[in-house]
């Protein structure tokens, strides 16, 4: 999904999160919110931005450095319902339902790394990659976390569970560069690039559809209604699809989101 999509929808949001302000300061006795209230549900809309990187844990031995990260845009908004258990409004779960961006391009040296690349005729050679590597990583997700909540006092609360995510739109993709890729493998045959001389790859369509991972944060109350949050995700199935081997080690999403609501 396009930047240019989610800032229409961030608009869109924006300009419901109003007007559902207004209604709510005019008419405080809405059938909706009072019967809501009265059965202990809390709702919230919420829009920030990820923050963070798809990365192998613990860093393997085929990555000597990293040479520089740079963040996208990555815009995120939320839906979500909070049922709460007890009179005093202490615990609770929450459903939530969020439109995802994830995006980020490190480059980094490496060593015998697995890759494919793509030559100047269009042809595919494979094998150890030992050099310069750039990676661009860019998901747009739908997200469904379900949540366990903890209010610690009247403006601070707590929250930790899992998530699931479905995958509408993926990249992994880069370039290779200032190095040599030995073919098949480690005693192969050696491939020189230097210079201006780089090959391309792109492993997009060896992505999973479905991703699952654990978030926990909290938000604060800064006013009656406005919330700030910070959550961390943290993604526990490899990005990748089981079979496939051509990077040897398993990668995983890990985002910083931050941002901002509107709670009722």
């Amino acid at each position: 999904m396009k930047i240019t999509k989610y800032l229409f929808i961030l608009t869109a949001f924006i300009a419901a999160g109003i007007q559902s302000a207004y209604a709510q300061s005019t008419d405080s006795e809405h059938k909706g919110l009072l019967w809501s209230s009265l059965h202990g549900l809390d709702y919230e809309f919420k829009a920030g931005v990820n923050i963070g990187g798809t990365s192998p844990l613990p860093l393997p031995q085929e990555i000597r450095s990293l040479d520089s990260y740079s963040p996208g845009l990555a815009i995120t908004l939320e839906g979500s319902a909070t049922k709460w258990i007890d009179v005093q409004k202490k615990w609770g779960v929450s459903i939530g339902f969020r439109l995802d961006k994830k995006d980020m391009t490190t480059d980094a040296t490496v060593k015998n790394y697995g890759m494919a690349i793509f030559n100047e005729v269009g042809g595919k050679v494979e094998g150890l990659w030992t050099g310069g590597v750039n990676t661009k990583v860019k998901m747009s997700l739908l997200t469904f976390p379900i949540l366990a909540r903890y209010q610690i006092s009247k403006r601070w609360k707590l929250s930790a569970g899992p998530y699931f995510s479905y995958m509408m739109d993926g990249e992994f993709s880069g370039n290779v560069y200032e190095g040599h890729l030995r073919t098949p493998d480690a005693t192969g045959t050696r491939i020189d690039f230097q210079g201006e001389n780089t090959a391309t790859y792109d492993f997009s369509n060896e992505l999973r559809k479905f991703q699952w991972g654990l978030q926990v944060g909290g938000s604060w109350n800064a006013y009656r209604h406005l919330t700030v949050h910070a959550d961390l995700t943290w993604g526990l199935n490899d990005m990748f699809k089981k079979d496939f081997n051509t990077i040897s080690f398993a990668m995983y999403p890990i985002y910083l989101n931050l941002g901002f609501g509107y709670e009722f």
